[in-house]
């Protein structure tokens, strides 16, 4: 099916990935290195860094693996997964070395069943590896003094974590099931926070599984998550997509544009935010007006509402990824020729979808200071 040309690139793509994934896991779990000469990332620390990277790489494997045996099954031609190595070290910027995976369908799709079985078999299948590789890090915790290694400052007393120039404070957000996971599995005693998971593979893993997992199931456009919408809501995916895609930069953009802000900087921001939520509806399939009119009272209703309460805030990080769908992928799902309903089953699945979804979605992921 696939010529050993294919087999060789695709292979090729995912060990670089790989490594890539490895050399930022050295960074994360162990603040090391290949690029520098007082933390290096030597041998016996890169070994270690597979802890991290193959669970993490894995999970994506198996996401993307579902998505392809499930095109297979149906006679959908369709690519090898492509992996993205991502590492950014040499920039100095921090990364997790990869930017995902993805496979091209090759065959247009003319069947709603078969949308949604090929939308739903990445994610339900990287959800199943994702939750036993948390399970496993939470159930092996290692002892508490574990940071200490990563961080002998921390053994300072007079150490502040909080006032250190030039440093770059991570800290993960939570979801429900991360939170449930620690609260019902983890040694509280081991249990690191959340800005020093980071140095714990598993659980770092785990937690960027779930991240990507609620990414694609969002309920827009040519998501996985939109072809869950499609399959089970035939009338009104459209309606659906529209409004999650809205409510998703109507939080994205919380705090970028406030009452508190200088004139002079309001003057110019305003105007770009504008233009920029407007250009985020693109490929809305709306009139210009309309378009133009929604940007204003999304804008309009975030500064208001930032002008009664003054730290409301939402996640300036998701406006790129809101740029990506209205203005690249579109926020629309193509229509078909076959709208049998779903069976049972399928149903069934798709509730589980959304469920799923509802435990993984992080409204603040990565937040840095």
């Amino acid at each position: 099916m696939y010529s050993p040309k294919e087999y060789a690139k695709h292979s090729l793509l995912f060990l670089l990935t790989l490594l890539a994934t490895t050399l930022a896991g050295g960074e994360w779990l162990f603040g090391r290195s290949i690029l520098s000469s007082e933390r290096p990332l030597t041998w016996e620390y890169f070994l270690l860094s597979l802890e991290f990277s193959i669970p993490f790489i894995g999970i994506l494997l198996i996401h993307e693996l579902g998505h392809l045996f499930a095109s297979i099954y149906y006679r959908v031609r369709a690519s090898l997964p492509y992996f993205i190595p991502g590492w950014l070290g040499f920039l100095g910027a921090p990364s997790i070395g990869t930017f995902g995976a993805i496979i091209q369908m090759k065959d247009r799709v003319s069947s709603r069943r078969i949308f949604f079985d090929v939308g739903i078999a990445g994610p339900l299948a990287g959800f199943v590896l994702a939750f036993g590789v948390l399970i496993y890090g939470f159930i092996h915790l290692p002892d508490g003094d574990f940071i200490y290694e990563i961080h002998p400052e921390y053994l300072d007393p007079t150490f502040d974590p909080d006032n250190q120039e030039g440093v770059m404070d991570l800290k993960l957000g939570y979801n429900l099931l991360f939170w449930l996971l620690e609260k019902t599995l983890a040694d509280p005693e081991k249990m690191p926070n959340m800005s020093e998971v980071i140095h714990y593979p598993y659980l770092f893993a785990g937690y960027l599984a779930l991240f990507f997992t609620a990414l694609n199931l969002l309920p827009i456009g040519q998501l996985d998550g939109g072809h869950v919408v499609f399959g089970l809501f035939p009338k009104h995916h459209r309606s659906i997509s529209f409004s999650a895609y809205t409510i998703f930069i109507f939080f994205a953009g919380l705090g970028v544009v406030s009452p508190f802000e200088e004139f002079g900087y309001l003057l110019v921001a305003l105007p770009l935010y504008v233009g920029f939520v407007f250009i985020c509806y693109s490929k809305s399939g709306l009139p210009t007006t309309n378009k133009l009119m929604i940007a204003l009272l999304i804008v309009a209703l975030q500064y208001s509402l930032v002008s009664f309460f003054p730290k409301l805030e939402g996640y300036s990080g998701w406006l790129f990824f809101a740029f990506l769908l209205g203005r690249i992928l579109g926020i629309q799902h193509p229509s078909v020729a076959d709208n049998r309903p779903l069976s049972a089953t399928q149903k069934l699945l798709g509730w589980i979808a959304i469920l799923i979804f509802i435990l993984c979605f992080i409204p603040q992921p990565f937040i840095i200071k």
